[in-house]
């Protein structure tokens, strides 16, 4: 008989409000129940309770967790200023963490949650849809079977948006990165430049971004990354070069095509298997990637496989009963924060920084004027 999990939701309405439905999708968990909901906007914690049919509702978490016993908390806010006081207060009182990303504002904020998770015996897993794709599982194979040749190039880019530079890559940059972990393994170094208008940032540019990120800087963001296989990894964005359709996503450029891999739990894939990389010098044409293979139609048509939570939970919830950790766990959470910090880090230092930093701060309050 499966376990029941009583689950509280943490929200917070102006200020992330409950991210992309972390406070919704238990409905669609039957071992799952909400029973609490924090908001420290009256009017939300009204409407949550509300939306969630719940009675036990707090302007606090704290005092949720004080007086409702729950198993697991569900850390919702898409704004990531509290997300280390929200997890390491649950994972106090024993509970496991599904937490909307970003992670959190630096290093040292992670270090704090993954030592808690730790210490508690918690498991925490991050809400980066695509990382528990099947078809991923179907590109590694792909890979392996050697159907692009040799990995030469991971290319990934923001929305780029009016978000797009420092902000775009903390807030979309996390799902792109996490699928370049998730493929090509930890990279090993970082080389980035961070440029406003033109020029690159000094302390003066250093201003408070937007979504709780802290401290932040850069209209345009240039990065490179050394991975495991002696490939290259490159994240880019620049603010307003949005265009549609947009590039949001991840290529995977081999000596003999390449792979495209765009954001979600089924998301559209495709490979092009022409070592120059266009289709109008070699008259080879792109191809659908389904979970099945190539220019195979998906078998799974099961609405769950649509869901951007489903999967991702019921990962969580058979690790905790496995005591193994989620797919993508505190420590790849982590991993992630560090591949955007790092970016800051090495444009401060002028130079490629090693991986894992030394700096857990934020670097850009360490800027030269």
């Amino acid at each position: 008989m499966a376990r029941h999990y009583r689950v509280a939701v943490v929200g917070r309405t102006g200020h992330g409000n409950y991210g992309h439905g972390l406070d919704t999708c238990w409905a669609e968990i039957p071992n799952a129940q909400v029973v609490a909901v924090a908001d420290d906007d009256p009017r939300g914690m009204v409407a949550a309770a509300k939306r969630l049919q719940v009675e036990a509702a707090y302007a606090d978490y704290r005092e949720l967790l004080d007086k409702v016993p729950v198993d697991l908390v569900a850390v919702a806010p898409r704004w990531v200023d509290q997300h280390r006081a929200m997890a390491v207060a649950a994972a106090e009182h024993g509970a496991h963490v599904y937490m909307e990303k970003p992670f959190c504002r630096t290093l040292a904020e992670a270090d704090e949650v993954v030592a808690a998770c730790n210490k508690h015996g918690v498991q925490l897993a991050l809400a980066h849809p695509t990382h528990y794709s099947p078809k991923l599982q179907t590109i590694r194979r792909l890979i392996a079977d050697g159907a692009i040749g040799q990995v030469l190039e991971y290319r990934a880019r923001g929305k780029e948006d009016a978000r797009g530079g420092g902000l775009d890559l903390w807030v979309l940059g996390t799902h792109v990165l996490d699928m370049i972990l998730a493929l090509g393994g930890k990279p090993a170094w970082c080389q980035a430049l961070v440029t406003q208008a033109g020029q690159p940032v000094t302390r003066k540019d250093v201003t408070e971004g937007g979504e709780g990120i802290g401290p932040l800087a850069g209209d345009e963001v240039q990065a490179m990354y050394g991975m495991p296989d002696q490939s290259t990894a490159y994240f880019s964005s620049r603010r307003n070069a949005k265009h549609s359709p947009s590039r949001y996503g991840l290529q995977i450029h081999g000596s003999g095509g390449v792979i495209e891999l765009l954001e979600g739990t089924l998301p559209e894939v495709r490979i092009l298997q022409d070592s120059s990389w266009s289709p109008l010098r070699s008259g080879r044409a792109w191809q659908n990637v389904s979970s099945a293979g190539i220019g195979q139609p998906e078998p799974l048509q099961d609405a769950r496989y649509r869901s951007r939570h489903f999967l991702a939970i019921s990962d969580l919830l058979q690790a905790i009963e496995a005591d193994r950790p989620p797919a993508n766990d505190v420590q790849a959470a982590r991993d992630v924060l560090e591949m955007i910090v790092s970016v800051f880090e090495s444009h401060r230092q002028q130079k490629p920084v090693a991986l894992p930093l030394a700096e857990r701060g934020n670097p850009l309050l360490q800027l030269a004027q």
